[in-house]
């Protein structure tokens, strides 16, 4: 593993996220058309994805080993690393109130896309600017300032991730139908369809 493995699989997530999120984007503009069933599993499947890798493997790690030791290290970062910390404890519920508004709009009709399409415009938004934020603040302080022992604590961690989306693994047994539908249904830049 070299020293900076875990920045690269930082950069990795970030990118196969920025997809995902670019494709949600693009899917919702052009709305269902003719397979309203597809539409709406295919969204519904990254809205699960988001919640179950980048919330619950990225994030924590992120919140618990990189910021702490960088604030330490760089105190100046201080004040990125607050609004970061923010954003993750928003982010989860977030993702969650959009699979109910998607709900909402699959169950209810059309009268409830708007508030859809406005809540993903800004979720979107918000997770782009998030992840532009420790890319040009964060990371380039943790490779001007990390030990190599800090940097093995966190390549060990960030090496159990193992998001499929990535291109880096295969999916998990029990996640293989979840990446099978965003890669062969969701538009490029993430998907197939």
């Amino acid at each position: 593993m070299t020293r900076h493995s875990a920045l690269q699989t930082i950069r990795d997530e970030h990118a196969s996220l920025a997809a995902m999120l670019q494709s949600m984007r693009l899917m919702v503009q052009k709305g269902p058309g003719d397979n309203r069933r597809q539409f709406f599993d295919v969204l519904r499947g990254m809205l699960f994805y988001i919640d179950e890798f980048p919330e619950r493997l990225h994030h924590p790690k992120e919140s618990n080993l990189l910021f702490p030791k960088v604030v330490k290290l760089a105190p100046k970062v201080m004040g990125a690393v607050d609004k970061l910390e923010r954003d993750h404890m928003r982010s989860e519920k977030a993702a969650r109130d959009l699979q109910h508004l998607l709900l909402a709009w699959d169950l209810l009709g059309p009268s409830r896309r708007t508030e859809f399409e406005e809540a993903i415009g800004q979720y979107i938004d918000a997770y782009l600017e998030h992840m532009n934020l420790e890319e040009n603040v964060i990371l380039p302080e943790a490779e001007r300032c990390f030990s190599d022992e800090d940097w093995r604590l966190l390549n060990e961690a960030f090496a159990e991730n193992a998001d499929p989306l990535t291109g880096h693994y295969r999916p998990a047994e029990a996640y293989e139908r979840l990446f099978s539908l965003i890669v062969t249904r969701a538009p490029a830049p993430i998907g197939l369809g």
